[in-house]
């Protein structure tokens, strides 16, 4: 097992401290360890008199001094064998020389030796040394960490990504489905390339392109078409990096990027999500000079201050332009404001057309069905789309993805992961008749979208689910497509209401009549499509954050308001009446769907449509074929 240099680091200095201080032991100036003189046994000085007395000491070797001597003595307790003992004189004791003489005992006197001082300096020093050069060696590792304490002295530096000549794999080929805004990118491009062509005839280069849309649109992947196009230096930063809780560090790393900028002129300076430093200054309660806003004062400032940049151009992204800064949005700062939308069917099969390169698809599989049936869908949708029905092939051990693995896929995206089947039951019968409410509805009022299937396989929490596919992408609603879809989602309540009765009307209308009470409201106070008059009476509430009003405050009068409501009740009950109306006019053909149904768990909407056609007249529905 390899270890990291963290973990040899923390062994290594607890075993320093620990060798030294057996270091400053070993080398100690103490007699009992001077070249081979070490004695075990210590003697009193009493009983070295004594021995002395008596002539049993043989030699004495003094050390320290006179302080300490090592004897050699014959103890007679040993059988007369000689030891070495050690004895602690006293301080002033001229007398045992010349006794010691007296007597002829062999003695030596030995001068205090520097060794013990030389090796004790070293043994001090070399424990310092070596936490320093441990240290240092600490420090100099994490300096190649992003955010480590080595970097301290880079704090206010920039982080933002740069690539000299962007290679990142996407070019404006790889961008299907937002023509509209790869258009206006591409004379960015161009001025890059070839800015004579512009110059020529006065246009200057925009300073700024603003990228605006949902989630999942393709606004970081055009960015990145960008750079694949341009050639161009390249710097890549997210608004949140600017920003740190210590003062002064965005506007420090503002100023750091621009000035790298600049030195690679012309160049590109890509922000993703800017809603997240360039918020509306002045937003906080009781005002504010916090650090978001010193970060936004300097970028404005860079942007277009009393310098200028010369050959640098922002593109910055969100998905929140309500939020941002009027300073920042003008011209001159951000010249352009690119709208990237969800696609039309057009653009949803040119996505598909791009993420289909790489998967094998059988032969039956149309992409033109699949873009027709996933209305709404961004790119990212799309291309998790395709990627759950690959992974859906190849748990099923199959060859190629079908359609079967397409629409389960799609299922699964909108609703949730397949459940377990409900058992033939009284609930299960309830949940038919509610979702066949819902279809007869769909596929007998001319202006709702027409039934894609009807299905008893519960997903995520719904029980069963009918889906619709919608006749084209409607930029515009009628006030009768908005009336049939008040009735279309009102036909589950009235199923359960005519088949069992006001006492078995379950819950499972909840989130229909969330809906439905939206819908009607909206076509009363938004859309002046009721008997109040051609009136916005919706009030426009604004979040007190982001510098709107803290109070809010009612724009019409209670009794407006109750008129609201009553033509708001008015519109329901007018579409719940016309909703349990064609449910008692085809109650046959609802047995019989239902008993179909429960059979089969699914029922498809041109079967659908084939066995409703037997008891009654089905009204023909406009079938949008896109210009492909």
């Amino acid at each position: 097992m390899k270890l990291s240099w963290r973990v040899i680091l923390l062994w290594t200095l607890p075993a320093l401290v620990i060798g030294f201080f057996f270091w400053q032991g070993a080398f100690s100036t103490s007699p009992m360890n001077m070249g081979n003189n070490t004695a075990s046994t210590r003697m009193t000085y009493g009983r070295f008199l004594d021995y002395l007395d008596k002539g049993r000491v043989q030699s004495v070797d003094l050390f320290d001094g006179g302080r300490t001597a090592i004897v050699e003595a014959v103890d007679p307790e040993l059988d007369n064998r000689v030891q070495r003992l050690r004895v602690d004189l006293p301080g002033n004791a001229p007398e045992l020389i010349s006794r010691l003489r007296g007597d002829n005992v062999n003695f030596d006197v030995h001068p205090p030796r520097n060794d013990g001082a030389i090796w004790g300096l070293l043994g001090n020093l070399i424990f310092p040394v070596l936490l320093i050069g441990g240290l240092f060696f600490l420090f100099r590792r994490s300096s190649n960490v992003p955010g480590g304490p080595g970097q301290a002295m880079n704090f206010g530096k920039s982080k933002a990504r740069f690539s000299m000549e962007a290679k990142t794999g996407v070019m404006f080929d790889d961008v299907a489905g937002i023509e509209e805004a790869k258009e206006e990118l591409q004379e960015v491009v161009t001025f890059l390339k070839k800015p004579e062509r512009f110059t020529a005839v006065g246009a200057k280069i925009p300073k700024g392109v603003l990228l605006i849309g949902p989630p999942g649109t393709g606004k970081t992947l055009l960015a990145k078409a960008i750079a694949g196009e341009a050639g161009v230096p390249f710097f890549s930063i997210s608004g949140s990096e600017f920003v740190e809780m210590f003062v002064g560090v965005g506007a420090s790393r503002v100023r750091d990027l621009f000035k790298k900028a600049k030195e690679n002129a012309p160049c590109i300076i890509f922000i993703d999500e800017i809603d997240a430093v360039g918020r509306q200054r002045g937003a906080g309660i009781g005002g504010g000079n916090d650090e978001r806003e010193q970060t936004l004062n300097q970028l404005l400032t860079e942007m277009d201050g009393f310098e200028g940049n010369t050959g640098i151009i922002i593109i910055a992204a969100t998905n929140r332009p309500d939020v941002l800064d009027s300073a920042l949005l003008r011209p001159g700062r951000f010249d352009r404001q690119v709208q990237v939308d969800p696609p039309d069917i057009k653009g949803r099969l040119e996505v598909l057309q791009v993420h289909a390169r790489n998967k094998k698809l059988a032969p039956e599989v149309s992409l033109d069905a699949i873009a027709r049936r996933t209305p709404g869908f961004t790119g990212a949708d799309l291309a998790n789309l395709l990627n759950e029905a690959a992974i859906l092939t190849a748990r099923r051990r199959k060859e190629g993805i079908t359609m079967l693995e397409i629409d389960d896929a799609v299922d699964r995206v909108v609703a949730g992961m397949e459940g377990t089947p409900l058992v033939d039951s009284k609930s299960k019968r309830l949940i038919a008749y509610h979702e066949l409410g819902h279809a007869i509805i769909g596929t007998l009022v001319k202006n709702h979208d027409p039934v894609q299937k009807v299905t008893l396989i519960p997903r995520g929490q719904a029980q069963g689910l009918t889906w619709f596919t919608p006749a084209e992408d409607q930029g515009l609603i009628s006030r009768a497509q908005i009336l049939a879809r008040i009735t279309g989602a009102l036909g589950g309540r009235a199923a359960e209401q005519v088949i069992f009765g006001d006492a078995e009307v379950t819950t499972g209308a909840g989130n229909d009549l969330q809906q439905v009470t939206n819908m009607a409201r909206q076509m009363v106070t938004r859309f002046g499509m009721s008997d109040l008059g051609p009136l916005s009476l919706e009030s426009q509430q604004g979040e007190v954050f982001l510098g709107r009003d803290w109070m809010t405050r009612s724009e019409y009068s209670e009794e407006i308001a109750s008129r609201i409501d009553a033509q708001v009740r008015t519109i329901v009950e007018h579409c719940y009446d016309d909703a349990c109306r064609i449910m008692r006019e085809n109650r046959t053909v609802i047995d019989r769907l239902v008993d179909l149904l429960i059979e089969k768990e699914t029922i498809d909407g041109e079967e659908f449509r084939q066995i409703v056609a037997e008891y009654t007249e089905v009204p023909e529905k406009e079938q949008y074929v896109p210009q492909i």
